[in-house]
């Protein structure tokens, strides 16, 4: 099994890419929201049982995912501060734990292009972040920990490539 591991800034294009890789590669796609949005009907965001469940369940879909023999999974995330520092080794150990590969591709896009994007349609639709403002604010106090990832195998820029030529270029990556 591969683990692509999509990550990058708010409105860096992931779940668009990702949704185009698993149309190419018949992988699943399990982005980041799917646990957010389930555990914010009960939790504030950011208190211990929302981060310590949010991560528990991404992992346990990495194990189990693991262990039922899929080709590969997608998955989608945004490095912030309610993450905690042992979630990505964590995941790393799970994947490889089980024989598996884990593969890091960095989504970047200019500040600009971000904030912009930040208005489309499809965040309102998923309760992503949308407010510039905000962004701006939690930006500047560092929220945002893309410091702490692992080295990509691969960064793409998405704002000099479409959505479909991202996804072209990771799923030959994978094929390489």
């Amino acid at each position: 099994m591969k683990l692509i591991f999509l990550y990058g800034l708010p409105a860096s294009g992931k779940l668009t890419i990702a949704r185009k890789l698993a149309a190419l590669t018949g992988y699943k796609l399990f982005h980041n929201h799917l646990v957010v949005d389930t555990l914010l009907a009960v939790f504030d965001f950011g208190s211990q049982p929302f981060v310590e469940l949010r991560e528990e369940i991404w992992l346990s879909v990495f194990a189990h995912t693991c262990r039922a023999g899929l080709p590969g999974l997608i998955f989608t995330f945004a490095p912030e501060q309610t993450v905690r520092a042992t979630f990505v080794p964590e995941a790393v150990s799970t994947v490889r734990a089980s024989g598996d590969e884990i593969v890091f591709v960095e989504i970047t896009c200019p500040l600009d292009e971000l904030k912009a994007r930040l208005a489309d349609d499809s965040r309102h639709r998923h309760g992503k972040l949308t407010s510039v403002a905000l962004f701006e604010a939690l930006y500047e106090q560092g929220a945002f920990r893309l410091e702490g990832m692992p080295e990509p195998q691969l960064s793409l820029d998405s704002s000099r490539l479409s959505p479909s030529e991202a996804a072209a270029l990771i799923a030959q990556y994978l094929i390489d």
